[in-house]
């Protein structure tokens, strides 16, 4: 626990520098979604920031094993499908595995 502590500690400060915005795991799975659409930096509705959101979700996951790529949509948005079943977790169970898939997505990003 101590070393993903550190670890996202050491994320969140680069990414805070990198993207000069909050370092929360909401804010990182958004910045992935907006980065794997493609599109830049443009104005989002509500419901598509939420869409990012999951965008970011099936992305990070996808390096799990969880999620595969599927196609583009019409409008350039990805989709993906489900790989494996993933593991029923609560509350901080469930923050503490987003964490650590998001430390290996980033790992590789900045690698």
């Amino acid at each position: 626990m101590e070393d993903l502590n550190e670890k996202w500690e050491s994320l969140s400060s680069w990414f805070e520098k990198e993207f000069g915005m909050e370092s929360d795991s909401q804010s990182m799975l958004f910045m992935i979604g907006i980065q794997e659409l493609g599109k830049g930096a443009i104005k989002f509705s509500k419901s598509q920031k939420i869409d990012l959101i999951h965008i970011g979700i099936c992305s990070v996951l996808e390096k799990e094993g969880y999620y595969e790529y599927s196609h583009k949509d019409d409008d350039g948005w990805p989709h993906f499908t489900n790989a494996k079943k993933l593991p029923i977790l609560k509350g901080q169970q469930q923050e503490q595995f987003m964490k650590e898939a998001l430390i290996v997505y980033f790992d590789e990003v900045k690698s």
